[in-house]
């Protein structure tokens, strides 16, 4: 049986990495084809806290999701087909985007014009391979060939219902997560990437998808009441303004690097994360499932564009941003702009590239 809400959270978090990549553009700290502001303004330091706060939840919901529709699917389809699909469906479209999608976007982002041609065409002849967003469907094909392999050595039988588990394990849960990310993170520092991934995140994303596979089981993420989502919504409101001024603290005492080592904003912000996430994702599964899970196919046709406009966003939101560049307004203002213009192309896009033949298999 279909779960209607996932799908509305399913276009939120599409919504949310629009709104992401947006806010780097303006100023947000992290990594993007295409950063226009770069200072330390209050509009910046405004946007690194949203970007900040997304990075914490929203990519590991999405694995929490990917997880939970993975068991049923394997089974109905069978590891062969199961197996098969994931190829298509992620391989295709990231071998896609790495050699054309990647490429075109960052000739736009070089050229800054509509004669972006040329340069789009000598970067697709040197054969460079540009992964972008899409090292989400890298890794997820990566998980679901793992579970794909799981199953194979671990049967699964059936199983009763079981209660969601209490908050004590939510607890350790979190700072297990936090502990992993801090270890991983003296090898592989936030930011940097290993085979094309940000592996500094990846304790989250690993630790979320298992718990989808196994919440599956149990129809955990339907069960989700108030009193598993509101003490963790409380908690997560109450840490997120606490990061910056963690990040205070730390330049008081001479400690700014928060992406490597054990300094004091380090160890602050990879147990900050589990935490806010917990908060965000229980709170949104609770809301979402209690309001939203009824069958609309006005919500269900956007659903059907979610995966397309993910893919497309990028050249989208850069184009549109270098388009708003002559617009005299601030950082801020621009972000909303971008987020809803770029929201409003990429699903549109997405609608049109899903009639071309055979696309709609792969997206």
């Amino acid at each position: 049986m279909r779960v209607y809400f996932l799908d509305r959270i399913r276009i939120v978090l599409t919504i949310l990495v629009i709104a992401h990549h947006s806010a780097i553009t303006y100023g947000a700290s992290g990594g993007w084809f295409l950063r226009l502001v770069d200072d330390k303004s209050t509009s910046s330091l405004v946007l690194t806290l949203l970007a900040a706060v997304n990075q914490a939840f929203f990519m590991g919901f999405f694995f929490l999701i990917s997880g939970y529709l993975t068991p049923s699917s394997h089974d109905r389809k069978g590891w062969l087909d199961f197996t098969r699909d994931r190829l298509i469906r992620l391989g295709l479209p990231t071998l896609f985007f790495g050699f054309v999608i990647g490429p075109l976007t960052v000739a736009i982002t070089r050229t800054r014009s509509w004669d972006f041609a040329s340069e789009w065409f000598g970067i697709m002849a040197q054969g460079r391979f540009v992964i972008g967003p899409m090292w989400f469907a890298y890794a997820l094909l990566v998980f679901s060939l793992a579970y794909v392999a799981w199953r194979k050595l671990v049967p699964v039988k059936p199983a009763p219902r079981k209660p969601i588990p209490g908050h004590r394990t939510w607890i350790l849960a979190a700072l297990g997560v936090g502990a992993a990310a801090l270890i991983i993170r003296q090898f592989v520092p936030v930011g940097e990437e290993v085979l094309d991934l940000q592996l500094g995140y990846f304790a989250s994303h690993v630790f979320l998808f298992a718990l989808g596979c196994i919440a599956e089981r149990y129809g955990w993420l339907t069960e989700v009441k108030r009193k598993h989502a509101m003490p963790w919504v409380i908690v997560a409101a109450v840490a997120i303004p606490l990061l910056p001024i963690a990040l205070v603290v730390g330049e008081q005492i001479g400690q700014t690097n928060f992406a490597t080592g054990f300094s004091f904003p380090a160890v602050f912000y990879a147990f900050w994360e589990p935490v806010v996430a917990w908060g965000i994702i229980a709170g949104m599964l609770w809301i979402f499932h209690l309001r939203f899970n009824e069958q609309d196919k006005r919500w269900g046709g956007l659903a059907r564009q979610t995966y397309g406009a993910f893919i497309v966003h990028p050249p989208v939101i850069v184009t549109i941003a270098i388009l708003l560049e002559s617009i005299p307004a601030p950082a801020l203002v621009k972000f909303l702009l971008l987020t809803a213009l770029g929201t409003l192309a990429s699903f549109a896009l997405a609608w049109a590239i899903r009639k071309i033949p055979f696309v709609k298999l792969a997206v």
